[in-house]
């Protein structure tokens, strides 16, 4: 028997992983996810991290933050709109989490990527190709 953990559990943990990569912008919490996987919240957030090397939590705003740096390279949308349209409820979150993976702020990171970036896409188009305007 190894170290990791076993077939099974993969499966059923990247079914978890699977619905987080669909659905990052949407609200999602520990328990939604574990409960997709089939387990309680606390052993899911475990055995996640021993499988991936970080918690679900993390994993998800790491994608999100992904997400974001794409819009502000090329979409003319304010950091507000690109916080609200990659799943985070809060702005101050946001930042800070930005800050924290990235090492500057969203603004920063905008404006350095701008240098040399072709004109941003309109915000309108952005919402309209990602599905819509949501209320």
């Amino acid at each position: 028997m190894g170290d990791g953990p076993d077939i099974a559990v993969l499966r059923q943990l990247r079914l978890a992983k699977d619905a987080m990569d669909r659905d990052w912008a949407e609200p999602l919490d520990v328990a939604a996810v574990a409960a997709r996987a089939g387990y309680s919240p606390y052993h899911f957030v475990r055995l996640f991290r021993d499988a991936y090397g970080e918690t679900p939590g993390r994993y998800l705003a790491r994608r999100r933050i992904e997400r974001s740096k794409d819009l502000l390279r090329s979409a003319d949308l304010t950091v507000t709109d690109i916080c609200m349209r990659v799943g985070f409820s809060s702005l101050g979150t946001f930042c800070t989490r930005f800050k924290q993976m990235e090492g500057m702020t969203p603004t920063q990171f905008r404006a350095g990527a701008r240098r040399t970036a072709p004109d941003p896409v309109p915000g309108c188009f952005v919402m309209f190709w990602a599905g819509g305007f949501r209320a």
